[in-house]
């Protein structure tokens, strides 16, 4: 009985694999083409939405003409502000000056800053070299020399001009520990005093300053508001830069409405500089003089006229000398009848 069990057994496994098989192969043979047939045709409003139009910088592709055509005038009229400008300066400058450049990066989120360049004779080939790998437009270079005169360099590159400034006053963020304090990143307001309107040369020094200084709008470095003011004064023919923090009262009571400038305070944020400048020229770092300032004394003759104020007080001295040996020998004394009276004879 067991034997015949597993028989049965046997032949129920051989039929269940043999079926298996003819239905594994049925399966993998592939379907007449005429067997196949054709699904029902759907309409395109239930297949898919309509196909979105490519869109361009100038705006969607299929336009007509005309609308095509107003709004490459749009584009081609508005005005959109590029401005980058690289900052750096010259090899062994000092602490307080670098940290003037840091401060002014740092007030700057349009700027570019890179590594320090030998101030030499080729100085204008070399930066104008960086600007253009930068791919900016205008150059602020601190340069530095006997460790003890700044000079700053404002200029427009490719084409000039530009501006050479001698910096005075000199006081860093850090120096002064004001209590102002402004978002960095965040766009300044520019204010002029009346000065710049009166010759030539102030108004192109406004317009340099105007560009370097203004940051675009929407760049992506800068907030989308105004919360201090970059401060420009001429008194004595010098250039005097402020930066003031705008403080307006946020609370519930004191919150003032729009337009209500009386409840606006400024406080001072840094850093402070003068500008005092040399010549203009018509060019990137040389060209042609524009101007020169015919008052500007270079900070090496003040050095040597204190110098000489100094050595003024021995020089009198030598002077009163030989004054007194000149009298001596101008009134001689008359011979004294007594002198010989003490003597002892021979």
């Amino acid at each position: 009985k067991t034997l015949e069990r597993r028989g049965s057994s046997l032949r129920w496994f051989h039929l269940s694999t043999s079926l298996r098989e003819r239905k594994s192969k049925k399966m993998g043979r592939k379907r007449k083409h005429s067997e196949t047939e054709a699904p029902a045709p759907v309409k395109k409003s239930e297949e898919s939405a309509p196909e979105r139009p490519k869109r361009t910088l100038l705006g969607w592709k299929d336009k007509s003409e005309g609308e095509a055509e107003k709004s490459k005038a749009l584009s081609s009229s508005v005005f959109r502000n590029k401005e980058k400008v690289l900052v750096t300066c010259s090899r062994r400058i000092s602490f307080r000056y670098r940290h003037l450049m840091l401060n002014m990066v740092s007030l700057l989120p349009h700027c570019k800053k890179d590594s320090k360049v030998e101030a030499k004779s080729s100085k204008g080939a070399t930066l104008n070299e960086l600007i253009e790998l930068k791919g900016s437009s205008s150059c602020l270079f601190f340069e530095c020399r006997k460790h003890k005169d700044l000079y700053l360099w404002m200029v427009k590159s490719p084409g000039g001009p530009s501006v050479k400034f001698l910096v005075n006053a000199v006081h860093t963020m850090e120096e002064l520990k004001l209590t102002g304090n402004h978002l960095k990143g965040s766009r300044p307001l520019l204010t002029f005093s009346s000065n710049f309107e009166k010759d030539a040369h102030w108004k192109l020094l406004k317009e340099m300053l105007t560009q370097i200084f203004g940051i675009p709008k929407e760049h992506r470095k800068s907030k989308p508001y105004h919360d201090h003011v970059f401060v420009f004064s001429i008194i004595d023919d010098h250039i005097w830069f402020r930066n003031y923090q705008i403080s307006v009262p946020h609370n519930e009571s004191d919150k003032i409405a729009k337009g209500g400038l009386d409840k606006m305070t400024l406080i001072e944020v840094g850093p402070r500089f003068c500008l005092n400048p040399i010549k203009i020229f018509g060019g990137s770092f040389g060209g042609p003089t524009l101007y020169e300032n015919p008052f500007y004394v270079s900070p090496n003759q003040i050095r040597a006229l204190e110098k000489r104020n100094k050595a003024g007080k021995f020089a009198k001295k030598i002077k009163a000398k030989t004054r007194r040996k000149m009298h001596e020998l101008s009134n001689p004394l008359e011979p004294d009848e007594f002198a010989d009276m003490w003597k002892d004879d021979e």
